[in-house]
């Protein structure tokens, strides 16, 4: 899989390639411009041989020298090219000094303001190299209203000005947008005076609503060497960013160890990833005894809440569970048979019953919550399930995913339950049942947009290292924590969104799927690889269905998803 960084731990790897020798900053900067003009014109080919207007935003930093180069080769393609400055010309950086050097001796270098922005005619390409990735706290709102004055400048044309070409490009990512936490950094402008004497357009709520989304909504983002961690856990533009080599390498003093931590939404790497999985469940089912493949068992709840367990168990069937028992009060009984063929039954009315099931080793996997009710039942059958551990060769084997009710009973005694935690142990929360369970971290998620919280990244990782389990935060980008400190983004964005996905019982359909892919005795598979699969497999299902998805549709779609990977 590729890696994304943090952006200290992509100025770490300039740093080290420029300590050894291996390429300097002028070339770096020189690299990532020839790289962003590249990527404009392969977007956009019919701009090679039509010069037209372009506008480079620049900030006072090395992205803005970034900005400096763009706007030398533009002009050296004979475009006519505005560039304005945002900070004094005597305080940028060395190299970034210099391209503005190489730029002014082709055109003028314009102080950034809002009245200069607003006059002449709207461009063809607005470049956006303002800030980039080393941006921790909102944009001045100078810079804003200039981006905004140039959107709003007269095309010169008869046409409609939507019919116009207008291409917004942001190097690195959008200024505002931190590359960190993939959120918008909203600015503070309770003190500024002329926001106060216009309250209509820069009041923040307009700030949160429209202007500063707008700077997002660039039509190509380009980015150097790797994408960074926001990429991946936000959607920013209108298409997947377009990540440009600028010759560097990893740093192989090992200074940077944890970027393997962070592993990027790539779908080739899941799918080649998923292939290998589904290649050894193969295996396995061509020789082996149903119980080779792992027996599950999925404790549901009473009369009338049985759904959610029915769709765990479809779903871990499906994924290729030897076996799957549901575990049901007596009252619920009849009920759930009349609904499930495949699928074995149990009687579980107390936690006692339970452990006389589990007294069975066969049994691989369990999942406990979705529909087992809140309060001290569940709680109790939580506890009793965890402390029935299959030990061999002095490991735990019995894998457990915990979700919805058997997560929200502990709301308010969390360290109760991370008592009873261990690493073969799956939390799969969404944001509330997160919230739920880890209110400070949380908080700090809430607090990302004001430049001084957490990303979901950071707060499912500190979630797992607390909890001593698997953190699966569930969203359009989920993440999988693990305790030992390593995290992989599973974005559904870009040509890979699944907004069908929002439906009722498809956390549930999830839950099964992992419980499904842990059950099997994959003594190759790492737990947090059969955990990414599942997900990977969950996403590929929604996408395969399409619009009109429902829940119970999504174990459907495996065999399909799985003849397309060729196993």
């Amino acid at each position: 899989m590729t890696e994304l960084l943090t952006a200290a731990q992509m100025r770490g790897i300039e740093k080290a390639a420029m300590d050894r020798g291996d390429v300097t900053g002028f070339e770096l900067m020189e690299r990532a411009g020839c790289g962003v003009v590249e990527a404009i014109f392969e977007e956009w080919p019919e701009l090679v041989d039509d010069p037209q207007r372009a506008v480079v935003l620049c900030g006072p930093g090395n992205n803005g020298g970034d900005g400096f180069v763009i706007a030398r080769l533009l002009q050296q393609a004979d475009w006519q090219v505005e560039l304005f400055l945002y900070g004094e010309p005597e305080r940028l950086p060395l190299d970034a000094a210099e391209m503005r050097r190489l730029w002014e001796a082709l055109g003028n270098t314009i102080p950034m303001t809002e009245e200069a922005a607003a006059t002449g005619l709207r461009p063809t390409l607005l470049i956006d190299a303002m800030f980039g990735t080393g941006l921790t706290r909102p944009i001045p709102i100078e810079c804003a209203r200039t981006f905004r004055a140039i959107e709003q400048r007269d095309t010169g044309s008869k046409k409609h000005r939507w019919l116009v070409p207008f291409h917004r490009i942001a190097v690195d990512c959008p200024s505002g947008f931190d590359s960190n936490s993939g959120e918008i950094l909203l600015p503070d402008i309770r003190n500024d005076a002329e926001a106060a004497q216009d309250p209509g357009v820069w009041h923040e709520e307009v700030m949160e609503k429209e202007i500063y989304p707008r700077l997002l909504q660039v039509d190509l983002t380009v980015t150097f060497h790797r994408q960074k961690v926001g990429h991946g856990l936000c959607e920013v533009g209108r298409r997947s960013p377009v990540v440009v080599d600028i010759g560097l390498k990893q740093d192989p003093s090992g200074s940077q160890s944890d970027i393997a931590q962070l592993v990027d939404p790539c779908p080739d790497g899941h799918k080649t990833q998923a292939k290998v999985w589904l290649s050894t469940y193969a295996n396995i089912a061509a020789r082996g005894h149903k119980y080779d493949r792992g027996h599950a068992f999925v404790v549901a709840g009473g009369s009338g809440k049985g759904g959610a367990a029915r769709l765990v168990a479809r779903a871990a069937l499906r994924v290729g569970a030897g076996l799957v028992t549901v575990g049901v009060p007596s009252e619920a009984l009849v009920e759930n048979a009349s609904q499930l063929n495949a699928v074995m039954l149990n009687v579980v009315d107390t936690p006692r019953d339970l452990e006389t099931m589990l007294a069975d080793d066969r049994i691989s996997a369990l999942a406990l919550g979705p529909g087992l009710g809140l309060g001290g039942r569940t709680r109790d059958i939580v506890s009793a399930a965890l402390g029935c551990s299959v030990i061999h060769s002095g490991q735990e084997k019995r894998r457990f995913v915990l979700d919805a009710d058997a997560l929200s009973s502990f709301a308010e005694r969390p360290d109760a339950l991370f008592e009873l935690c261990h690493s073969n142990c799956v939390l799969t929360p969404h944001d509330g049942e997160f919230a739920r369970l880890f209110p400070d971290l949380a908080q700090q998620i809430k607090r990302a947009p004001f430049g001084d919280g957490i990303s979901r990244l950071e707060a499912a990782k500190q979630a797992a290292s607390r909890s001593g389990a698997i953190i699966v935060l569930k969203g359009t980008a989920t993440v999988a924590a693990h305790p030992d400190g390593g995290a992989s983004i599973h974005s559904a964005l870009y040509d890979r969104a699944a907004p069908q996905l929002a439906t009722a019982g498809s956390g549930d359909v999830l839950t099964g799927l992992i419980v499904g892919t842990l059950a099997g005795p994959m003594a190759s598979f790492h737990m947090r690889d059969s955990v990414e699969c599942a997900i990977w497999l969950h996403v590929e299902c929604a996408r395969a269905f399409g619009p009109g998805l429902i829940a119970e549709d999504l174990p459907e779609m495996l065999p399909q998803v799985f003849r397309d990977l060729g196993v």
